[in-house]
């Protein structure tokens, strides 16, 4: 996979946790950065993206909130901060691009993010 994603661990209810997702062979400035999420047992789902101009969609209700994206231009990097972490927020993260300058709408997201990470284990327990 051309992203890495990192950040995972365990932590508990109320910290925060901020996830990076990276490359080493292309700049991720110039695309639209996806972060998802699949909680066990569950379907993948996404959760926060960014464009190559910076502007935000939000892809499901939970994200909003506790949720952010940025990114880190001297990382080349697109961060997920999450703050006040539950349980439910527990699950493997993945970031993605589907190589366009917009973030692709709800609904096509499949078909739209092509290139994907290994994924990033969270686990939010006390």
């Amino acid at each position: 996979a051309q992203l890495v994603e990192s950040g995972g661990g365990l932590v508990q209810p109320g910290e925060s946790l901020t996830l990076s997702c990276t490359a080493s062979k292309f700049f991720l400035r110039y695309y639209a950065i996806g972060w998802f999420r699949q909680a066990p047992g569950k379907e993948r789902e996404g959760v926060l993206c960014i464009s190559s101009s910076e502007e935000i969609s939000v892809y499901s209700d939970f994200a909003q909130g506790r949720f952010s994206i940025s990114r880190d231009h001297s990382r080349n990097s697109v961060v997920l901060q999450i703050s006040s972490a539950e349980p439910d927020d527990t699950g493997v993260y993945y970031c993605a691009t589907g190589w366009g300058l917009s973030c692709p709408r709800a609904g096509v997201l499949d078909i739209e993010y092509t290139e994907w990470g290994q994924g990033t284990q969270v686990t939010v327990s006390s």
